[in-house]
């Protein structure tokens, strides 16, 4: 059996893969784990996105605190970001998301942040899953844990968000996807708080319909409204908000290798950008890395992951980091990616520039890139000898003008082919090549 544990917690089809008996068991062991030793009872935060298997979930999980002794503030649905201020707000002793991000309704996932609102090592996900079938009698009587209703989580996230935005958003006209999902509960009104005209789409969760053909894996549907509508841009989140993409007024996208040129830019202007340097991922496009030697940016690299992003940002003392799938992290605000603080920066960034989302984004040219999702039952065919023989002969082809990416998805039965070149028939040629030698390979 494969490590439990993916690059975003444990994540598969919800009552299948993901049963309410795991999610049970991963519970209580996160109690033996997590858990601060001393008299004070466990504290736990659990908060989930909309998807309709979150209900069974939450009271899975909150069985398996409450049996292991642990007491348990239910904050509902709520973006993962606003869980994660809360853990530390509330100075709980760790906190359990239950999502699945930017998956299709029919998966769930178990994402388990520590106290402070920090993401675990994998370490740390060894240790919880080596707990999973230890079996040690839980307490009873009134040591058993108790459930209590956290009725104002959503006001003091959004009381935090509007705390940390830099400047009003008046005059702005904003269309925000909230991809049915957890953004739906806060983002709309954040945004009007903080000035902005708001014009919210896909903002009525039923439990089936989040990240159904929209937010932030379906750009066209806000793209299509924000010209409709004449609006300034469009925000797209996924179906927890840890994420944030864009649209220019024309209809353009902005990725998060875009939107982190733009606030590493404003953020060294401003004296912000501790070091000058931004926090990328190695799956980031060749064009962030010249738009930022162009800025006098430093720009270090880790693995696919937020949470190796946020090692990267606490080690070397950075402010400013994420991913081009746009989870964006700035240590000062948030202790995760937060995809509504980074569209309160973006938004606040055109309106203190007096300048067009476009324009920003122009300070960044992409390289031809091809990324293709090949479904595999067997995700180390990437390590494969005829799979490895193929990128070197690539990596040789493309010289210093190209890149290629080949990785195991840590989500989904996916490995993912990343290639950039020169031109995009050459990044297609090479990316379908490598494409079918792991298709062959399994």
């Amino acid at each position: 059996m494969g490590r439990l544990f993916g690059t975003d917690g444990v994540r598969g089809l919800a009552n299948a893969d993901l049963t309410p008996d795991l999610a049970m068991r991963i519970a209580r062991a996160a109690v033996t784990v997590l858990s601060a030793k001393g008299a004070r009872r466990p504290r736990v935060v659990v908060g989930r996105d909309p998807r309709a298997s979150g209900e069974m979930l939450e009271a899975a999980v909150t069985a398996g605190l409450t049996s292991a002794g642990a007491d348990v503030q239910l904050v509902g649905v709520l973006p993962t970001p606003a869980v994660a201020y809360l853990i530390a707000d509330t100075d709980a002793d760790f906190g359990i998301i239950l999502s699945a991000s930017h998956n299709p309704m029919p998966d769930n996932g178990v994402k388990l942040f520590a106290k402070g609102g920090r993401k675990l090592s994998d370490e740390v996900e060894d240790k919880i899953e080596a707990e999973l079938d230890a079996g040690a009698a839980g307490p009873t009587g009134a040591d058993i844990g108790r459930v209590t209703r956290f009725d104002d989580g959503a006001a003091r996230y959004a009381r935090h968000l509007l705390t940390a935005a830099p400047g009003r958003l008046e005059g702005l006209h904003v269309v925000v996807d909230c991809a049915n999902g957890a953004a739906s509960t806060v983002a709309p009104d954040v945004y009007r708080d903080a000035g902005a005209t708001v014009t919210a789409i896909n903002a009525d969760p039923d439990g089936v319909n989040i990240n159904d053909e929209c937010g932030s894996t379906h750009l066209d549907v806000v793209a299509e409204t924000v010209r409709a509508l004449g609006a300034d841009l469009g925000i797209a989140h996924d179906g927890d908000a840890d994420r944030c993409l864009a649209v220019a007024a024309d209809g353009s996208v902005v990725d998060g290798d875009q939107i982190m040129a733009i606030l590493a830019i404003a953020m060294k202007e401003t004296g912000q950008l501790r070091h000058d340097t931004l926090v990328a991922t190695v799956m980031s496009n060749l064009g962030l890395h010249q738009a930022m030697k162009e800025a006098g940016i430093h720009l270090t690299t880790t693995a696919v992951g937020d949470r190796y992003v946020l090692e990267e940002l606490s080690k070397g003392d950075y402010s400013l980091g994420g991913e081009q799938s746009g989870h964006i992290v700035l240590p000062a605000h948030a202790t995760t990616g937060d995809g509504l603080l980074t569209a309160l920066l973006l938004m606040a960034r055109i309106v203190s520039s007096g300048q067009s989302l476009d324009r920003l984004a122009g300070a960044m040219r992409h390289a031809p890139q091809v990324l293709l999702n090949v479904p595999v039952t067997d995700k180390t065919v990437v390590n494969s000898a005829q799979v490895m023989k193929l990128v070197e002969h690539h990596t040789r082809e493309l010289g210093d003008s190209g890149r290629i990416v080949l990785r195991p998805s840590g989500t989904e039965p996916l490995v993912r082919v990343m290639v950039e070149a020169m031109t995009a028939e050459q990044a297609q040629q090479v990316a379908q090549d490598l494409a079918d030698a792991v298709r062959a390979s399994v």
